[in-house]
């Protein structure tokens, strides 16, 4: 497909060329956020806007056509990413049968789609500078929007507590998380499997148990289908989020 603009933009509507061309612009730039995650995924988070061009066999002020700017790229990634999350909670969204389940289910493929492409990970965290066009710090905001929704039927009379949770647990499994990518190869460095556990554990004590035990004493009951419970690592969703797709493993 070619990447030219044309130099006019009349009215097209009556053929539906204006439509057509609509179409094209949205299928390049998806063909250039999937090329980006591949680029970031075999280089590092630090790679530059000429690599992801080449990568995507193409220039980069083509690129920059769709982007504006490197931040920009990073945003379309990240929206990727969370939307990839989201499919992947709901692929496996009818093993859960406790809260506690679902929690750890949430947590365990979190964590899992960090470990599968740390790079892309720092890609789309990282911060963002006062005059970027897009704002990727947004990221986790959009992570706890997905994180709060199961949750939302274990506390629905008081809504507004599941953004406050959602966006506390998610900050707390960041960190969990991003300690663990600097400290997985430690010798006293626990496994994925027993962070997951540990994570869980750590937050079930607080808030989630509590809202838990509100719900059993209203007479509601203790064990609504929230979110699934988390596959073995063999067998979690073959495309995670940080990953490229088809999965990828770093040259």
């Amino acid at each position: 497909m070619s990447d030219s603009t044309p130099a006019t933009t009349p009215d097209l509507a009556g053929d539906g060329r204006s439509t057509r061309w609509d179409d094209h612009r949205a299928q390049r730039r998806a063909e250039l956020v999937r090329a980006a995650r591949r680029a970031v995924h075999r280089t590092g988070p630090d790679i530059s806007m000429e690599e992801i061009a080449t990568t995507a066999g193409t220039s980069k002020s083509i690129v920059y056509r769709y982007f504006v700017d490197k931040t920009g790229l990073q945003a379309a990634v990240g929206q990727a990413v969370v939307e990839q999350m989201h499919s992947a909670l709901d692929e496996a969204s009818r093993a859960a049968v406790t809260p506690r389940e679902g929690l750890r289910s949430m947590i365990a493929i979190y964590l899992e789609m960090v470990a599968a492409s740390p790079h892309v990970y720092w890609f789309v965290t990282r911060p963002v500078s006062e005059d970027a066009s897009a704002p990727v710090g947004h990221f986790l905001e959009s992570v706890a929007t997905v994180v709060a929704r199961p949750f939302a039927r274990v506390i629905s009379d008081r809504e507004p507590l599941v953004d406050v949770w959602a966006a506390g647990a998610v900050g707390f499994v960041r960190g969990m998380g991003e300690w663990w990518l600097t400290h997985r190869d430690d010798d006293d460095a626990p496994s994925l499997d027993d962070l997951v556990e540990r994570t869980t554990a750590w937050l079930w004590t607080g808030p989630v148990s509590a809202l838990a035990r509100s719900r059993t004493d209203a007479g509601l009951p203790e064990s609504p289908q929230l979110v699934p419970s988390p596959p073995s690592p063999t067998t979690l969703p073959s495309s995670t989020p940080f990953a490229p797709h088809p999965p990828e493993e770093p040259s």
